[in-house]
């Protein structure tokens, strides 16, 4: 209904114009419309026929009264042209059998992949995505876990499964998924257990490229100033082989580079201690760091948790920050500087709660910058130009829609319509698109071509 309503304001102000006796060579807005669907583009182009009328009769309807009502008849010829090539977009946007289930951590876990479920609901609706989230504590509560799976595919008309974070336990979740439903197309993001266990539950996998992440970020914490790297994290990350291999060579390039590296160990938040212990660690700890090592150290944790409270205590020591965890505008930053990162969108769920969207990006970022100016530690902070989990989260379901509709191998993965579908998210997010450079993982001499690893440039504060 976007699209009418600004088509209606549109010819209503040529309306406003010729009545008044704009002269002809006036400005003129002009009125598109998106139109995926052949249907649609039809009907779009009526609009713009009808448009181009309206033009001409406002010109003559600065001095006929016979052109006022041909212009008042344009308009509502073109409201309803416009109406339908509307209807016709939505049609075509929710052209796939069947729904897509989307599994994502909690808010307090992740927000951003909680919210990326969300934006897929606004856009195709919840009687096409079903959204249900993993348990506080899944390290613990895998029979949990195990449940939530089942219930998805108790429903036949699920067709895809996006699962992002893929946490521990997932695999064993799937596979009880998998013994009722194996027709369904599954999708792991940031999988957390060993990827050749992985690679064969999972039609997709898609994550951050943690070993190769290594060189850049250590190199981009010593273009930062960076004299020492700080590495926090905790014994069930580095049983994750990616993570742990990352952590090594982490080690490993700051020894080539004449840097200090210090390995820390920080609670688990799926411990005793919580989400909330966990964060208070990272509070008290950032200063004690940064007095032993000194001000030019770059702190990095493997833990989403924990990226607020670090990049406060970052800032408010003027240490070093290269990226977050999950590299992404949205992930801590907001939050640890006081920034709005969401604004209303004016409906309201079953609670009547009003649903809140994510801000855009460009505000956020540039918000972001100027705030670090002010507190001193411009240039000392970055991460990856857009939120990767959401990004995963948009891909996998747009690749898991031309799977269920036949537009892609049912085995296999064509990386060329994933890397299309990534570059279209960062198009819509910023405006541009950017580059992300993606390739197959191996291990032990052994590629997982379904195993998709990324990286991106960083985006410098």
């Amino acid at each position: 209904m976007k699209k009418v309503i600004g088509i209606i304001l549109t010819l209503s102000i040529l309306f406003a114009l010729a009545a008044c006796g704009a002269p002809a060579n006036s400005p003129q807005p002009a009125a598109t419309t998106a139109a995926p669907a052949t249907t649609a583009a039809a009907t779009t182009a009526a609009a713009a026929e009808t448009t181009a009328a309206a033009a001409e009769a406002t010109t003559a309807a600065a001095t006929t009264a016979a052109a006022t009502k041909a212009a008042a008849a344009t308009v509502a010829a073109a409201t309803t042209a416009a109406a339908a090539a509307d209807e016709a977009s939505e049609a075509a946007i929710a052209s796939f059998p069947g729904k897509i289930a989307i599994v994502t951590n909690t808010v307090d876990q992740n927000e951003e992949e909680y919210r990326s479920a969300e934006a897929l609901q606004l856009k195709y609706g919840e009687d096409k995505i079903v959204h249900r989230t993993w348990p506080v504590n899944f390290s613990t509560e895998g029979e949990q876990m195990i449940t939530v799976l089942q219930q998805l595919a108790a429903d036949r008309e699920i067709k895809g499964l996006i699962i992002n974070q893929a946490v521990i336990n997932t695999n064993a979740a799937v596979d009880k998924f998998q013994e009722i439903r194996d027709d369904v197309f599954v999708a792991y993001c940031t999988p957390a257990e060993n990827p050749p266990d992985v690679a064969i539950r999972a039609n997709l996998v898609i994550s951050v490229n943690d070993p190769a992440m290594a060189e850049p970020m250590v190199m981009q914490a010593i273009s930062q100033g960076a004299e020492v790297f700080a590495h926090y994290s905790f014994p069930r990350h580095m049983s994750v082989p990616t993570l742990a291999i990352r952590r090594d060579q982490i080690k490993e390039i700051c020894e080539r580079e004449g840097i200090r590296f210090v390995d820390l160990t920080a609670p688990d938040p799926t411990s005793d201690v919580g989400i909330p212990g966990a964060q208070q660690f990272i509070f008290e700890d950032v200063p004690k760091q940064v007095a032993e090592l000194g001000k030019n150290t770059a702190f990095f944790s493997t833990n989403c948790a924990m990226q607020i409270p670090l990049i406060t205590r970052v800032v408010d020591e003027g240490a070093i920050y290269p990226q977050p965890c999950c590299p992404s505008p949205y992930h801590g930053f907001p939050s640890a500087l006081g920034i709005e990162d969401r604004v209303p969108t004016g409906e309201f769920d079953e609670d009547g709660e009003e649903i809140l969207r994510l801000r855009d990006l460009s505000e956020v970022v540039e918000e972001t910058r100027a705030i670090l100016a002010q507190r001193g530690v411009a240039g000392r902070l970055s991460t990856w130009p857009v939120p990767t989990s959401m990004m995963w989260t948009t891909a996998c379901a747009e690749y898991a829609i031309k799977w269920i509709n036949g537009e892609v191998p049912k085995t296999g993965v064509d990386y060329d319509v994933f890397s299309e579908l990534a570059a279209q998210y960062t198009m819509e997010v910023t405006g541009d698109y950017i580059g992300i450079a993606i390739e197959p993982l191996t291990l032990d001499d052994v590629t997982y071509d379904n195993y998709i690893m990324a990286l991106m440039d960083y985006l410098n504060y």
